[in-house]
């Protein structure tokens, strides 16, 4: 776990511009969290949900290689 916060301590940063409003309820909701600050926080949620996009097009397309074996078996292609 600490070679990997080691990685990505050496990740190039990069700014990030976002609304004072939204920074100061972000920086209310970590009161007292595990996030040590707000770019934390974000770049933590950004991963997920990035993660969560990959996880859903893999499924879908999952889901077109057997549609595409479906139709295959129909025309006798495939057994």
């Amino acid at each position: 776990m600490k070679s990997e916060r080691r990685e990505k301590m050496k990740e190039e940063m990069t700014k990030v511009l976002i609304p004072t409003s939204l920074y100061k309820k972000i920086e209310e909701k970590i009161k007292g969290s595990k996030s040590s600050s707000v770019s934390s926080y974000i770049t933590k949620v950004l991963r997920e949900s990035l993660a969560k996009e990959e996880v859903a097009q893999e499924a879908l397309n999952k889901e077109d290689e057997e549609k595409v074996k479906q139709r295959l078996r129909a025309l006798g292609y495939l057994d």
